[in-house]
């Protein structure tokens, strides 16, 4: 191509907009149009009804939202009783009250059943929380600070079969010892661990009840370990004293509370004002003591 048309061709070019095409603009996005929020659901549509169901269960309500499965049962009383534990609802009434009177106090009460049910289940998985799973290195309560198990199969131990080596200084742990080897099955470690829990626990609960007995001018008869699993202590008429070895994992002001507790049952085995007045003999602070105890979370059953 010649010069001259070849500039002219270039100033067409660029007269039309140039060597490179124009650039062509996207296609526009389609805009939705705005709506409305719909309107909230009702707290009973976005959760789901919570089935709550006692082991001896052998009656069902339906609460709110809630099918509340209970245990009930009739006795020599004069009132209908209602108490919730980690098992769940169990109902107590007189022989002649009508179900349909039963029924109706339930559904008065449907909002503090189900709250402590709600706090029942919470303090159940607490306690599952603070179970031992027993095993060399594990770690857990004796009374209220932290103690590590060592299985030591090669230790010469003064005592048969366990020792107790104290904390060695600021933020050191206690060791518990057994003669076990180290591939011990954990019924066994268990086993061991707990015959020497409940022997400090028996020589412990013994000194408590010896120190107080003299303060609140009662005398006891015998004392025993329990098991039990909701309770803590009692007192019979005859002077025995049964206290649950478990409290062994607490702090002493606890033990103190269930120890001072039981024996002003030997001055009044009932929980009347004067009954509270002796225990408050010696333990001024016993509500908050109550209270720490009722908020403990021990491994029971473990």
């Amino acid at each position: 191509m010649s010069d001259p048309m070849q500039r002219f061709v270039q100033l067409a070019l660029d007269f039309l907009g140039g060597s490179e095409p124009a650039p062509v603009p996207p296609p526009a996005v389609p805009v939705a149009p705005v709506l409305a929020a719909p309107p909230a659901l009702p707290m009973t549509q976005v959760f789901q009804p919570v089935a709550w169901h006692h082991p001896r269960a052998n009656r069902m309500l339906r609460l709110g939202t809630c099918d509340v499965a209970y245990e009930f049962k009739r006795g020599k009383r004069r009132t209908i009783g209602l108490s919730v534990s980690t098992e769940g609802l169990s109902v107590s009434a007189p022989r002649w009250t009508p179900m349909g009177e039963v029924e109706a106090l339930l559904h008065d009460k449907s909002s503090w059943v189900l709250e402590k049910l709600q706090s029942a289940r919470q303090r159940a998985g607490e306690m599952e929380q603070a179970r031992i799973r027993w095993a060399d290195g594990v770690e857990f309560d004796y009374l209220g600070e932290r103690m590590r198990l060592v299985l030591d199969p090669t230790h010469t131990f003064t005592q048969v079969g366990a020792l107790f080596e104290p904390a060695c200084g600021p933020g050191g742990m206690a060791t518990l010892r057994l003669g076990l080897a180290r591939n011990a099955q954990e019924t066994q470690i268990r086993d061991a661990a707990q015959a020497w829990l409940m022997k400090r626990a028996k020589a412990l609960f013994t000194e408590r009840l010896d120190h107080f007995a003299p303060q609140l001018g009662v005398r006891y008869s015998k004392l025993r370990l329990s098991s039990a699993g909701t309770r803590w202590g009692s007192a019979s008429a005859d002077g025995s004293i049964r206290l649950n070895w478990r409290l062994i994992h607490l702090k002493l002001d606890m033990i103190d509370y269930v120890a001072v507790h039981e024996l002003s049952h030997l001055h009044h085995m009932d929980h009347s004002p004067q009954f509270w007045d002796v225990v408050a003999s010696v333990l001024p602070d016993h509500a908050q003591r109550r209270r720490a105890l009722r908020d403990a979370a021990v491994p029971l059953g473990e």
